[in-house]
């Protein structure tokens, strides 16, 4: 859908390039003022004053810093810099943008709907950019069809904007609710006051996601779409002619799809052309190929070895079955070394795609946090002004406190997941040894339950948690040993049958032998002798149908042993398991 828009985008700017430079040819030397009808009069300021709506993301808002930012403030000031053109943007209210422009106090606006009423005010260049329209209610309401099937609701709508011009044209005249920007009126629908609002898709998602506005949906996206552009006051074609002569240049030079991309292509789904794909295809073959064979002509070699080796057993061992187990030996460490030699090769890849995603949360974390604090203080205004009300499906009360947690929690789970995927790469490739320096296991035992608390909470009714006072200081990486203590009260969780059964977690000081102990047991169905041997081993698991890898009990083992620990385990089936983690103190 957005390469579409893209096109016909593109296809509209080059029409209305061709019919103004038909209509009117581009004045040489003169800078548009917007003066008059016809641009400047000589002597007088050649300033083009321009303005926009300062909050209509990712087109045209204020920034953090205070400063006019989007899509068409950056396209306006490349159009200003290829046609040497002195422009000073101001954003405001939309509904004194789009009356001071018809009043001529300012030259040009930043963005404007093509709408036939409008066209009798403001003249339009060239599209360059084509806004669809959505109807967003709140979770639950019903898909609509149509803005008749609105009739009888109270539905907000953006003060003087493209689709508050059709509506009172249609006559809801009565039932409209105005806002004076999209961010008021998904506020205000968000808050159950009304019942719908019909806004802007892109600007409205945007607005959504920022203010975690996540009880309104839309029932229905493309209510309506329209041309949109830059606007200048009726008659001023010399600044109409400029602006589309800047734009067409932006686009032969590329300029245009760089602002485009930067601002709204990051939007969209990225489509692969089929010369790119094969292109891709192949350079991943290739590669894969090569690997295949070098893999074949490897194995081939060590089961040669294997096979040499078989016989000079053959020749030393008189009893068969000797030789026989010497044989499946071999065999077996053949396998594991095929294995370990293949997880050299899915880690880079697993690695990078978890991740390019988990990058993304951590990144945008510190500017939720910054951003829920400064929301928060006007939340609170607003709450002792008007009293308590609803917060994502909450009271404000209770969520008030509850959202930083949430975000520290997430924040929390986004490092984890990158200390995990480090730890996967350690296991296939060493790496330097992690930072040690002594730390309370008490605290780290303490902040993995809190990391978990949800899975605790759906496995088991009974969780019981003992830490012994005045615990020494143990010597590691308190990170690392915090994820050895999720990975074992997680394994107990999944153990459990039923919620009915417990877990029990406690730290003790073992004084005669230097070490902090932490034992987690769980009433759960217990592990056989035989499994139990093997319970460390990368890739073993008893859990593969339900998703596991095998390599959660073989990290831990592998960080325990880094700090010197030791990590045990002691199980009967039916009646439950306790593994022990003992750490030597600083």
């Amino acid at each position: 859908m957005g390469f579409v828009i893209r096109i016909v985008s593109a296809v509209c700017l080059l029409l209305g390039l061709a019919s103004s430079c038909l209509a009117s040819a581009p004045v040489d030397g003169i800078l548009v003022g917007g003066q008059g009808d016809d641009g400047p009069v000589p002597g007088r300021s050649n300033i083009i004053r321009v303005s926009g709506n300062r909050n209509y993301p990712p087109y045209e808002f204020v920034d953090k810093n205070g400063q006019p930012a989007g899509f068409t403030v950056d396209l306006v000031r490349a159009v200003a810099e290829v046609m040497g053109m002195d422009v000073r943007i101001q954003l405001n209210e939309w509904s004194k943008v789009r009356s001071d422009l018809a009043a001529g106090r300012i030259d040009m606006s930043l963005g404007m709907s093509h709408t036939p009423e409008r066209e009798a005010f403001f003249d339009y260049p060239s599209p360059h950019s084509i806004v669809q329209h959505a109807i967003f209610a709140r979770k639950g309401t019903p898909p609509v069809g149509s803005l008749e099937e609105l009739r009888g609701h109270k539905v907000i709508v953006f003060r003087d904007g493209a689709m508050h011009d059709r509506l009172k044209l249609l006559g809801f005249g009565d039932d409209l609710v105005p806002a004076d920007t999209v961010a008021d009126a998904l506020r205000l629908l968000a808050s159950g006051r009304c019942d719908y609002t019909v806004t802007a898709l892109l600007p409205s998602m945007y607005i959504i996601r920022e203010n975690k506005l996540s009880n309104l949906v839309p029932v229905n996206k493309n209510i309506a779409s329209y041309k949109f552009s830059f606007a200048v006051r009726k008659g001023n074609h010399a600044l109409q002619s400029r602006l589309n002569e800047g734009l067409a240049i932006l686009i032969k030079t590329g300029q245009y799809q760089q602002i485009y991309d930067k601002w709204l292509g990051v939007l969209e789904p990225k489509k692969v052309s089929w010369d790119k794909a094969l292109q891709y295809g192949a350079m991943t073959l290739f590669p894969l190929v090569l690997l295949l064979a070098g893999t074949f002509v490897w194995s081939r070699s060590l089961q040669n070895r294997v096979n040499q080796r078989t016989r000079e057993l053959a020749l030393e061992v008189s009893e068969k079955e000797r030789a026989l187990e010497e044989l499946r030996l071999h065999q077996d460490k053949l396998v594991q070394a095929d294995k370990l030699a293949s997880l050299g090769i899915l880690v880079s890849g697993v690695a990078h795609e978890i991740n390019n995603p988990n990058g993304l949360i951590l990144m945008s974390m510190p500017i939720l946090k910054e951003s829920q604090d400064a929301v928060s203080k006007v939340l609170e205004d607003y709450c002792r002004e008007h009293g308590d009300f609803m917060c994502g499906q909450l009271p404000y009360s209770r969520m008030r406190n509850r959202i930083p947690a949430l975000l520290h929690e997430v924040h929390e789970g986004a490092k984890r997941i990158k200390r995990i995927v480090d730890d996967l790469k350690d296991f296939a490739r060493q790496s330097d040894a992690a930072s040690m320096e002594p730390f309370d296991m008490n605290d780290v035992v303490q902040a993995a339950t809190r990391l978990i608390e949800s899975s605790i909470r759906k496995a088991t009714r009974g969780f019981t948690a003992s830490y012994a006072d005045d615990l020494p200081k143990v010597m590691g990486n308190a990170q690392r040993i915090e994820q050895v203590v999720v990975n074992l009260i997680l394994n107990a969780c999944q153990a459990l049958p039923d919620q009915e059964r417990r877990i029990f977690v406690s730290t003790s000081f073992e004084r005669k032998q230097g070490k902090v102990v932490l034992k987690v047991r769980d009433e759960g169905i217990g592990i056989d002798s035989e499994q139990l041997l093997h319970l460390t081993d990368p890739f073993y698991t008893t859990k593969r149908e339900t998703g596991g890898t095998g390599l959660g009990l073989s990290v831990s083992a592998g960080i325990v042993k880094e700090h010197g620990g030791l990590l045990e385990f002691a199980s009967e089936p039916g009646t439950g398991t306790t593994v022990t983690l003992s750490l030597p103190t600083a």
